[in-house]
């Protein structure tokens, strides 16, 4: 159906056109705009990233990466074309990829982002308060990725790949971007195609159904915090990696040695590496050629235990044995100025 133009004395049909014909190019323009008015395509999104292509292929980017406010990423994917291209395949293998992301993965990349586009703001506090977070949370963090399609219009074989996809509970959705009038007046017609509104009422209910189930799986997880005490000083409701963190460093402050600690949990195949004592800056580098995932470590200088000539960091991995583990480490160093206590809602 075509878009027409409304003036006081008649209704007149705006002429149907094409990106190429405006001469509006699908990075240069589209996506340029697309970035700073995502709400176009994705509502309740934030970006992150454009042209994000952090694997081995450079020539694989995804156009641009978001964030939603249950804190899944959505993958936005442009075409100016005719027919959408292969973008269906194209976003599937990016979801795939980005998949894995943690939270603190996201927040380098939403940095890099910033740093590029010289915006200053800082990333995790524009993170957290987007998704409306006193701090982050690995475990409810991209439990699940979306796509979104956007071109000027869709071939038969993409929206039947594509409504295959959603009949499988993947929540991906084709946008139709469709210009109308000329070079020194341009409409566009914005229509969400797949799914259709009243199939997608149906779809997000089963989304809602299986987030109800995973937040019924959360809601038996342990968020308990303590309070660490050193040398009379008190270290208030922390959450487990970060009283952890702060009872290691307090024990070693007092000379017990880091080397000794590991013996302690049994269970914990390493949760502390060494390096010559150095910057954080050296030691991140290190990390990074050993392959270590820099997401479950705390690698800022403040956080980093210097002992003599060494230097250990602490993993930020704790679950349901904090408790234990940090009583464990107390009774091994047989010391009274260190302790803590289970904070109490």
């Amino acid at each position: 159906m075509p878009i027409y133009e409304l003036t006081k004395d008649s209704i007149e049909p705006l002429p149907e056109t094409t990106f190429a014909q405006l001469g509006i190019g699908e990075r240069s323009d589209l996506q340029r705009l697309l970035r700073d008015n995502v709400e176009v395509v994705a509502p309740g999104t934030l970006v992150i990233s454009e042209e994000f292509g952090s694997w081995e292929d450079s020539r694989r980017r995804i156009d641009l990466l978001a964030i939603d406010k249950e804190a899944n990423l959505v993958v936005i994917e442009l075409k100016r074309t005719e027919d959408g291209g292969h973008m269906e395949l194209q976003s599937v293998r990016y979801a795939a990829m980005v998949s894995t992301m943690t939270f603190q993965q996201t927040v380098h990349v939403y940095s890099e982002y910033l740093t590029k586009r010289k915006l200053d703001i800082d990333a995790e506090s524009e993170l957290l308060k987007f998704l409306g977070w006193d701090e982050a949370d690995e475990e409810d963090f991209a439990n699940d990725v979306r796509i979104v399609l956007a071109s000027a219009e869709f071939s038969k074989e993409l929206t039947t790949a594509v409504l295959w996809l959603c009949d499988r509970g993947i929540d991906i959705r084709c946008v139709r971007l469709k210009p109308y009038g000329t070079k020194e007046r341009i409409q566009l017609d914005v229509q969400q195609v797949i799914p259709l509104p009243e199939a997608e009422d149906y779809q997000i209910k089963v989304r809602e159904k299986k987030r109800a189930e995973h937040r019924r799986r959360v809601s038996k997880r342990d968020f308990s915090k303590f309070t660490v005490i050193a040398n009379g000083e008190r270290f208030e409701k922390l959450a487990k990696r970060n009283a952890m963190r702060q009872l290691v460093k307090s024990l070693a402050d007092e000379g017990h040695s880091p080397d000794d600690f590991q013996k302690c949990l049994t269970w914990r195949t390493y949760f502390l590496l060494e390096f010559d004592a150095v910057n954080a800056e050296e030691i991140v580098a290190a990390m990074i050629r050993d392959n270590h995932d820099m997401s479950r470590w705390f690698t800022e200088e403040e956080d980093i235990i210097y002992v003599g000539e060494k230097a250990y960091v602490l993993s930020n991995q704790w679950g349901a044995r904090t408790e234990e583990a940090m009583q464990l480490l107390i009774d091994h160093c047989k010391t009274e100025n260190v302790t803590f206590e289970k904070y109490l809602n």
